[in-house]
């Protein structure tokens, strides 16, 4: 039978990675966290598919390079499923700091979307935090990545659609946002009022000229305008 809801306690996770360390320390993780239904673990993009298609799981943990393509495998899952599943969550985990693959991974749809890299993936944690995340419909970028992205010079500083009009406070706000931080978290982490950061959003979404569609929805569409404006 069919899950009526993606969001489960525990919830239904398949993960998979060519390294079989990494296979081993990311399941071992997984495999004793609380909230969390290993269900299988998998070493290539083919595997995954067919597992995915057996077990039907809420989220998906995906390296980004592995076989058989050897390159961008875990997007490519995570397309075919926004197309296929677009209610299955997909977390996926990098070595390569680039913004560019995580606009990629963004750009056909942010809900239920994680970009992260594997060096955080040490603390059980996080990683469960973030699929929790995904399989709420959230979206996260790491933040050493919105961390480079956001640094505001060379090649990939924003300079286009409104992004450049943003304070060095606002610009803050916008990358923990791109994190996943809710207003309150957003607050504590920058020692703010909730009531301030709610300010900071609203100018946000006003330089960005995003309309008023749903607090959620503009919180992915800006996060999504600087990845676009940064990774051309």
């Amino acid at each position: 039978m069919r899950r009526q809801s993606r969001v489960t306690t525990p919830i239904d996770v398949v993960y998979a990675d060519d390294s079989y360390l990494m296979r081993e320390a990311v399941g071992g993780l997984l495999d004793g966290a609380r909230g969390v239904n290993l269900v299988a673990v998998c070493s290539d993009g083919d595997e995954l598919s067919r597992e995915i298609a057996i077990s039907d799981p809420a989220v998906v943990v995906t390296d980004m390079r592995m076989p058989p393509s050897g390159d961008e495998e875990g997007l490519r899952v995570a397309e075919r499923l926004r197309r296929e599943r677009p209610s299955v969550g997909v977390v996926v985990l990098t070595q390569i700091d680039d913004a560019a693959y995580g606009r990629h991974l963004l750009e056909h749809g942010a809900e239920g979307r994680a970009y992260l890299l594997k060096e955080r993936m040490r603390d059980r944690a996080e990683l469960v935090a973030a699929i929790e995340l995904v399989a709420a419909g959230g979206t996260a970028v790491d933040p050493a990545i919105v961390e480079r992205m956001m640094a505001g010079g060379g090649e990939g500083a924003a300079t286009a659609s409104g992004l450049d009009d943003l304070t060095a406070r606002e610009r803050q706000v916008l990358a923990l946002m791109a994190q996943g931080k809710s207003n309150g978290a957003i607050a504590e982490e920058l020692v703010l009022t909730r009531r301030g950061v709610e300010k900071h959003v609203g100018v946000i979404f006003s330089k960005l000229g995003l309309a008023d569609e749903g607090l959620v929805s503009r919180r992915v569409a800006a996060v999504l305008r600087y990845l676009e404006a940064t990774t051309r």
